[in-house]
């Protein structure tokens, strides 16, 4: 099986979210489902079913995680000397040339991807369009929405 790519930041996400899990949202739940329990009939007990189904999702997510972490390759891109060319990790400045807008983005695995936060996975077509090249670039962009035409200014590695 692939190894997939993971910054070392995404990766610890993951962990504290799986710590949080086992430590705090299991044994919550399950003394949620004891509780309901104790309530009687089973069958017609909503808060009941409510914790069984918060239970599911747990461990479904806890799983989840695990078969992530498990999959990783965790690359920390500050100890990469890339000779600042866009890699797994980067962090790169673009100027939109269509719109003189400034945009940043960071390239990172495909679960830690969020374009709100400016996160792109690295087999978007931003980033595809992007690693490899250096700052002073020009890039092409496929974008859904048409061609994008960026001038790469800066390659941060942190």
């Amino acid at each position: 099986m692939n190894k997939s790519p993971m910054t070392l930041k995404g990766a610890e996400r993951l962990r504290e979210e799986l710590h949080r899990l086992k430590t705090i949202d299991r044994p919550r739940i399950t003394a949620a489902i004891a509780e309901a329990r104790a309530h009687g009939d089973l069958k017609e007990n909503a808060e009941y079913h409510a914790a069984r189904e918060q239970q599911s999702f747990a461990e479904g997510r806890i799983l989840d995680i695990d078969g992530k972490l498990s999959n990783a390759e965790i690359i920390d891109v500050t100890k990469i000397d890339a000779g600042g060319k866009v890699i797994f990790g980067a962090t790169v400045a673009l100027l939109n040339l269509a719109n003189d807008q400034e945009v940043t983005y960071k390239i990172v695995g495909e679960d830690e991807a969020d374009i709100k936060v400016g996160m792109v996975s690295v087999g978007s077509p931003v980033a595809r369009a992007l690693i490899g090249k250096c700052a002073g670039d020009e890039v092409s962009v496929q974008a859904p929405g048409g061609e994008i035409e960026y001038e790469i200014l800066d390659v941060q590695y942190i």
